[in-house]
Parts: structure tokens; C-alpha cells; sequence
């Protein structure tokens, strides 16, 4: 079970690093590959986006968003393993 886990958060952090990488290609996120990433990433990115402003023309939300999403996947994982 922690192995599904974490494969379905692994495959999350795939989806914001696309995600983000394609901002530096024009037009990609107006694809509909970019829609749907989207869709699934900008709910989970934006409250980090309202706390952290971009440093000049970085962006360095998607960084903590991930670090974020590390830590809840290793904390949701060891709670499983300490039930199962």
C-alpha cells in the first residue's frame, strides 16, 4: 500500500515539474496537455504562490510546493507503515 503511495505522489511532483517546465516553451500550456496539467497542479500551487512572491523573474513557489509535497508523502507513508 505505502508503495502505491508513493508511486501516485512520485508521478504528482512529475506532473508540477511538466508542469512548470512548460511555461519556458510559448503557447504549451494553451495546449490541451497544459490544460489538463492545469487543472490538476495550479489547485495544489496556488496557495503557495499567494505566500511566496516571485524573486525578480523566478518563480521559486513550485520549489517549496515540492519540498511540501515530499514531506507529506514520507509523513503519509510512515503513518500507513506504522498501521499496517
Amino acid at each position: 500500500m505505502s508503495e502505491v503511495i508513493y508511486w501516485l505522489f512520485q508521478i504528482y511532483s512529475y506532473m508540477i515539474i511538466a508542469y512548470v517546465l512548460m511555461s519556458w516553451l510559448p503557447n504549451a500550456r494553451e495546449s490541451v496537455i497544459g490544460d489538463l496539467l492545469a487543472k490538476c497542479v495550479e489547485p495544489y500551487l496556488s496557495p503557495f504562490r499567494r505566500f511566496i512572491p516571485p524573486i525578480g523573474m523566478i518563480d521559486i513557489s513550485p520549489i517549496v510546493a515540492l519540498i511540501a509535497l515530499r514531506f507529506a508523502s514520507y509523513g503519509l507513508i510512515s503513518l500507513i507503515g506504522n498501521f499496517v
